[in-house]
């Protein structure tokens, strides 16, 4: 804490100056000021200790204080702070290089700042990318209800959350969105396999109905979290794959929580053996620690933008996009996730995780827990036998029992009417045997 503030000071300098991120007014609400993190634990100024079983905002994938990422920014700001990327530079050549070998394939690569920006990003190469083959019509792209991809117009137009929605409409023009399939509230006469592959279906119905010859690309993230940690069925992803390629669509993969060991594996969509044409990404790229994101592009897809014709180039420019800090930074942070196989560990230890969140799924208010990797959802209902979703005041009472007690858990805020009832945990890859311990307690307490 700055020495020359008093803690009353800053509570009341935060309520002067501060407009916060998703917060709900409320008079004489005292925000929680954090000065200080380590590993998976935060500390506010009045030197309370919570384990952060959110990563920040889905993010902290290699967890708080590590020295060698400050270091790594601090060298490259010493030696080069700046440069834009119309030209180019050796952290991000090397950043690009290496994020090809997460991928596994060949990816041309543009970083922008954000989740939200890599989108854009995406949206725009996939128009122009149609344009220059001559199919100019290709405009429209579709999502999923309850998908989150960004708060710009064009990735919120694509999210599927209307409370996020609300009094900024119209968004961006040209995006539909259809069902996701999920396996706790499926319709009761089918398997969650032949319902996930009635909505993969319900794809190829909207592609038809819109005129396959107008639509640009799908956009979906591997797991839905923000809005509910939805985990598909792999037939339903690998089927979404077949219609995309049947119709020409680009399949594009929001990777921006799913990345970067979350689930298990370098990347979301590499649980489901399928070949993106862009991969979005951002937040566990560099753990949270600069902001940096990436928009890779299938090398084939690049072809159209190499003609030395007017317009033919990708006309978008990002001031900050792959600053040169940020990409040192991100670099040492996939060497660190490599050397300490942080998706591994995460794999592992959501399964010990699981293993001892197991009793809650007796729990009378506990209708379905989910997990991939480091990535959890319990979905917490009023009624178990007719699935009446949670109410909110439910919801932050159990947030609130969890923070008193030392836990930072999450929810699906603010997404769609009555079901933000999910309770999310997503905490650093880096988390050990005795803070999973840590979690049990926790919630065998708030749940008791």
């Amino acid at each position: 804490m700055s020495h020359q503030h008093t803690q009353e000071q800053l509570y009341q300098k935060d309520d002067l100056y501060m407009w916060h991120h998703l917060k709900p007014y409320k008079e004489n609400q005292k925000t929680m000021v954090i000065k200080g993190a380590d590993g998976v634990w935060i500390t506010d100024v009045e030197n309370n200790r919570y384990l952060d079983g959110m990563s920040g905002l889905w993010c902290v994938n290699s967890g708080y204080g590590r020295q060698e990422l400050a270091d790594a920014a601090a060298e490259q700001l010493k030696e080069m702070p700046y440069h834009p990327l119309s030209n180019s530079h050796v952290p991000a050549i090397e950043l690009s290089e290496k994020l090809n070998e997460w991928l596994g394939d060949h990816y041309r690569i543009f970083f922008s700042n954000s989740g939200s920006e890599a989108n854009e990003t995406a949206f725009k190469i996939a128009r122009q990318y149609h344009h220059q083959n001559g199919e100019s019509k290709r405009y429209k792209f579709i999502s999923r209800y309850r998908s989150y991809h960004g708060n710009s117009f064009g990735s919120l137009a694509a999210t599927g959350q209307s409370q996020r929605k609300y009094m900024y409409e119209p968004l961006a023009p040209g995006f539909i969105h259809i069902d996701a399939p999920e396996e706790y509230r499926r319709p009761a006469a089918y398997t969650f396999e032949d319902w996930s592959i009635a909505c993969a279906e319900k794809l190829e119905e909207t592609i038809n109905y819109e005129r396959s010859e107008t639509v640009a690309g799908f956009i979906m993230e591997p797991i839905i979290t923000g809005g509910g940690i939805l985990i598909p069925h792999p037939a339903y992803v690998k089927k979404v794959e077949d219609i995309c390629r049947r119709y020409g669509v680009l399949l594009i993969i929001d990777e921006v929580i799913c990345g970067f060991g979350r689930t298990g594996t370098n990347f979301g969509f590499q649980n489901f053996d399928i070949k993106p044409d862009i991969v979005t990404m951002a937040k566990g790229i560099t753990s949270g620690y600069l902001p940096l994101s990436a928009t890779a592009v299938r090398e084939g897809l690049y072809q159209p933008f190499q003609q030395e014709k007017e317009d033919a180039h990708f006309r978008h420019v990002n001031t900050f996009g792959g600053n040169p800090a940020a990409c040192r930074l991100a670099l040492k942070n996939l060497e660190i996730m490599e050397k300490e196989k942080l998706p591994d560990n995460a794999q592992e230890k959501g399964h010990q995780l699981y293993e001892r969140l197991a009793f809650l799924e007796n729990h009378p208010n506990v209708g379905h827990i989910r997990y991939m990797g480091l990535l959890f959802g319990l979905e917490i209902v009023e009624n178990k036998e007719t699935k009446e979703p949670a109410s909110e005041q439910r919801m932050a009472q159990i947030i609130s029992d969890c923070k008193k007690l030392g836990l930072i858990a999450g929810k699906n805020s603010e997404t769609v009417p009555s079901l933000n009832n999910v309770l999310a945990l997503c905490p650093p890859l880096t988390i050990n045997e005795d803070e999973l311990a840590f979690i049990e307690k926790v919630l065998r307490h708030v749940f008791s």
